[in-house]
């Protein structure tokens, strides 16, 4: 998770015109000076009440237009080096700092004196806080001096590339501060969130109906509550302001109650940013001052009108939202983060010093005919142990501070303080507690006696670094500061570290409260729904505001598609059952297409060699069976040091010249799995086989040969098996991950079918900087695809299927509108001049929230789906072409939908087909001989960009563009 946290960012005529399109929706572009940018609240004020004589004059399209002037979309950081997608050069320009790798510390400031000893150097007698070895080349700490500061937990930022400027909300303290330049919460919207024009139509002008109609017809629930009734009021929405900023939404929200007591408000909604209340608040802006209770300081409070919201407003919605989480209050949950977790029935695993604590996900939508609330189960993974205890624990090393930074940097951590969660970027060793900075109003004060007068918090060791955590530009443009600091002893680590995944023992302890079975899932959302009712202020709330949600989940109808025949080869069919799983029929059976092994080094060290002797037998054997001929070799290696894997694998491959080389390692070392592929992908263009030693002689020898004769088939070029599909039909599939090395740019992989079966596939890598747009890239690597396609078939595509991944909601109307656009242009312009191009586009999610149910139970009592199972009606969304499909078997947990947005469609074939035609394409990754989650090609796609950002850092050689070296 990473922090959401709002400070003040600049009111400038971006944001006005935000606020104005989206509260009024007859706002045109013309009537709006666009160099203005000294706008006062009352030329504000009058602005919004003059917009209603525009309400008939703009349409949907213009209003979009206008959002795209001043809208920036962002990309969510991924998990585990996944990138969610794109960041357009239209949005608003951010310093560009180092990589953490390098410091990622501003460079204009100057240096100053080291500070005390840090926990290790105390250790050591005679130590001096000097850098290591390893960290000569760090640039120093940045000095703590008016105007230039840290913050330590939210404040504004100021300046450009060239006077880079980072607030501190301790340093406006005691201070005058612009209230022009105060904390806005997403330019007047609901806390964190970016403002923009939510509700945008991708549905093709063409598609006139969204429902297939092949399968057999299934009773499905889904986890949303339906809402019943909702009285059609309107609102005022306001913005609060505070002076001198507060952090802490608690406090922000018992100013306000405080303050607004006396200007006799019926009712009001607060979020800790924005005020919704149907009462019109006089005078114009309101402003009151109320005491902070634990600081005793006065606040001066602001509150400024930024519009109104009607019914059918997407902002409606979202006052929805904000009463859902403001009944998590009175239920007693509290907020980690962005979400809300149950403290009282958190779950200890105390040999591992975790805690797990049980929430609850919401969200209220309008879906196809109803407005639902989607409830769904999160699970927050907070450990025991503080960063000061990892600093502890790595002053035993050889090299504590590379062992510190090695472990902590990239990491999540929560300050219990403001229940906020920071990612590390960088750590100071010159610094420590004592060290001061210089507020607003020149006074200085150090970070021990900041936190101690700003959260009550007194620190207890001085003996530790300060921690600096980076904002993303999407959170600096909704007022972030540049950089926050905070203190190892106040930061608990969240998330596994890598030796906790590894741990079985554990991993089996959570999947026992984390795993919930989709019976198990309905009945706690049901006893949510219980809970919130029973709850007498959350149910006030509720009833004052004139709700009332549905006390079942949704129950309607889905289809489960016909079951499909896989083809063998000669096109001999075989069946994967009701789990779709045809594991047993590829042990004898001849694979579709199949490439022999005439030439396969095993390398091995000395100690497994007559491991790897006899599995190099049982490959041979197990490939005879598939009518696949696998001749090996094994050379010996005297250890098992990098440095002697890499020597041999260039000796083999010199006078050997081997079809495919397969190397044992003694464990799973990410340092020799990296060299080896490097070695061989990027250097000798060689196919490559990794195996762990300890599969070798582990149960079951001969299932593992079977999958690995399958996988290295892939690898060459062949094909274990295919499916019945229509003719001259190119997929492609394209996905983001973001380089591990250097978290400043990342490798989209993009992979496209070349022949008529869909088996084999031509596979390109680009990098680029996160700034940087991939509509070209996407629109060369689409034109290289025809080409190729049509060199192996002598005629270009009749159809083209894109799945697309690594796209958040935010950049959903920016592919529609440049990639998608820039693909069809240069299509048209070098292939399709007298032909029509006949292409879908279609967006794949699968972090999605929504689960689905059986209605009733199956024979063994389980409510999960079957395979196949197709959702088009009921919960997707009005404005879309949008499906679900569970195409995995799921025999643990709750199955989780896919969902599939169609934003371009020119194919000229129903809903229906192309309902059946992706549940197809999920049965062609050959890498499990089963359903996948996602179409084949996207899974292709996902592999080698997360291949290349993990482990090559850098495009794989050429010439193995036509295999699946990547599996």
């Amino acid at each position: 998770m990473t922090s959401k946290n709002c400070t003040n960012c600049i009111w400038n005529h971006d944001n006005i015109l935000r606020n104005l399109v989206n509260s009024n929706p007859g706002f045109n572009n013309n009537n709006w000076d666009q160099q203005n940018h000294n706008v006062t609240v009352p030329n504000l004020v009058t602005a919004i009440s003059s917009l209603q004589e525009f309400s008939d004059k703009l349409s949907r399209g213009q209003i979009d237009n206008i959002m795209k002037d001043v809208e920036s979309k962002t990309k969510g950081r991924g998990n585990r080096g996944r990138a969610r997608g794109i960041v357009p050069q239209q949005r608003a320009a951010a310093p560009k700092l180092l990589r953490p790798q390098q410091g990622a510390l501003p460079q204009h400031t100057p240096p100053i004196q080291p500070g005390l000893p840090c926990v290790w150097d105390a250790r050591v007698p005679g130590a001096q806080p000097q850098q290591q070895a390893g960290w000569a080349a760090r640039p120093p700490a940045p000095e703590i001096t008016h105007p230039t500061s840290i913050s330590l937990g939210r404040g504004s930022r100021l300046g450009g590339p060239e006077g880079q400027q980072v607030t501190s909300e301790a340093s406006k303290e005691g201070s005058d501060v612009d209230n022009s330049q105060t904390r806005l919460g997403g330019s007047g919207n609901v806390r964190g969130c970016t403002n923009r024009t939510e509700i945008i139509s991708t549905k093709p002008v063409n598609c006139k109906t969204k429902k297939g109609s092949d399968g057999t017809v299934i009773q499905l629930k889904a986890n949303y509550f339906q809402l019943i009734s909702a009285t059609k009021w309107s609102l005022n929405q306001y913005r609060v302001d505070f002076n001198p900023s507060i952090e802490d939404t608690r406090t922000r929200k018992k100013l306000v109650a405080n303050g607004i007591r006396p200007f006799n408000v019926t009712g009001y909604l607060f979020d800790g940013t924005v005020l919704y209340t149907p009462n019109r608040l006089y005078p114009e802006p309101c402003e009151f001052v109320s005491q902070d209770e634990r600081s005793q300081e006065n606040i001066k409070v602001e509150i400024r009108l930024v519009g109104e919201v009607h019914w059918g407003d997407y902002h409606y919605l979202q006052v929805f939202n904000v009463i859902i989480r403001k009944c998590f209050n009175y239920m007693n949950f509290q907020l980690l983060g962005r979400n809300y977790f149950d403290p009282n029935l958190k779950v200890s695993i105390r040999d591992h010093n975790l805690e797990l604590w049980p929430g609850f996900l919401t969200s209220m939508k309008q879906y196809e005919q109803n407005i639902m609330l989607n409830v769904d189960l999160s699970f927050k993974v907070l450990r025991t142990d503080t960063v000061y205890d990892l600093l502890l624990e790595c002053g035993s090393n050889h090299d504590p501070r590379q062992e510190f930074l090695k472990r902590v940097i990239g990491s999540i951590v929560l300050t219990e303080y403001n229940n906020r969660t920071y990612r590390i970027d960088d750590v100071v060793f010159n610094k420590n507690p004592d060290h001061t900075f210089t507020k607003r109003d020149n006074t200085q004060i150090s970070f021990r006696k900041y936190f101690q007068e700003r959260y009550q918090v007194n620190i207890q060791h001085n003996d530790q670094p300060l921690l600096i955590s980076k904002s993303k530009a999407r959170e600096i443009r909704s007022g972030m500061p540049e950089l926050v600091v905070l203190l190892p002893e106040l930061c608990i680590m969240t998330g596994l570290s890598d030796k906790q995944r590894g741990n079985l023992q554990l991993m089996r302890a959570m999947s026992e409260h984390t795993r919930v079975n989709a019976g198990d899932r309905m009945r706690k959302l049901l006893q949510f729904a219980e809970r919130l009712r029973a709850c007498p202020a959350a149910l006030e709330e509720i009833r004052r505001w004139d709700l009332k949600l549905a006390e079942n989940l949704i129950e309607f109808q889905g289809r489960v598609l016909p079951a499909e025949s896989l083809l063998l080869r000669d096109n001999q069919p075989i069946q994967g059952g009701e789990e779709v799983d045809w594991t047993r029929n590829l042990r004898t059976a001849p694979m579709y297409n199949v490439v022999n092994i005439d030439k396969l080094a095993i390398i091995a060290p000395s100690r497994v060699a007559q491991a790897a002797q006899e599995f190099g037998q049982m490959l041979s054997q197990a490939g005879k069976g598939m009518s696949m001929i696998i001749n090996s070799k094994v050379f010996i290696i005297p250890d098992d040091r990098i440095n002697s894997y890499l020597s041999e694998i260039e000796k083999v491959h010199a006078q050997v010249k081997p079809s495919m080389v397969m190397v044992v390692l003694t464990n799973n070392s990410g340092d020799r799995y990296n060299g080896i592929k490097k070695k061989c992908y990027i250097d000798n263009a060689l196919p490559c086989q990794v195996i762990l030693a300890r599969n070798l002689t582990c149960k079951g020898p001969m299932s593992i040969a079977t999958k690995v004769a399958i996988q290295m088939n892939c690898k060459m070029g062949g094909a274990p098996w295919a499916i019945s599909l229509p003719k001259n039909t190119m997929v492609v599939g394209f996905d983001v991950c973001r380089d591990t090395a250097e978290r400043s740019k990342s490798f989209a992989g993009m992979v496209a079918s070349i022949d008529q079966a869909c088996t084999q596939y031509y596979s390109m890598v680009t990098e680029h900087e996160f700034e940087q747009e991939l509509s070209s890239n996407i629109a060369n690597f689409m034109l290289l695809a025809c080409k190729r396609f049509q060199q192996i078939n002598k005629v270009i595509p009749d159809r083209i299927v894109v799945y697309r991944d690594g796209v958040g909601d935010g950049q959903i109307q920016y592919v529609k509108e440049y990639e998608v656009e820039m693909i069809k242009t240069r299509l048209a312009e070098e292939l399709y001049k007298e032909v029509p191009l006949q292409m879908a586009v279609i967006i794949v999610s699968k972090r999605i929230n929504t689960k689905i149910f059986r209605s009733q139970a199956s024979q063994r009592n389980d409510f999960n789906v079957p395979p196949g199972t197709v959702v088009d009606d009921v919960i997707t969304w009005p404005e879309r072409y949008d499906f679900y499909i569970v195409s995995q078997c799921v025999r643990q947990g709750t199955a989780t939908p896919t969902s599939y947005n169609v934003i371009e469609d020119t194919l000229g074939i129903d809903a229906n087909k192309l309902q059946r035609f992706t549940y197809k394409m999920c049965h062609m990754y050959f890498n499990w001989s089963g359903t996948v989650r996602v179409p084949a090609p996207c899974q292709y796609a996902h592999k080698l960009s997360f291949l290349t950002a993990q482990s090559l850092h850098r495009a794989a050689s050429s010439a193995l563009s036509n295999t699946l070296y990547y599996l």
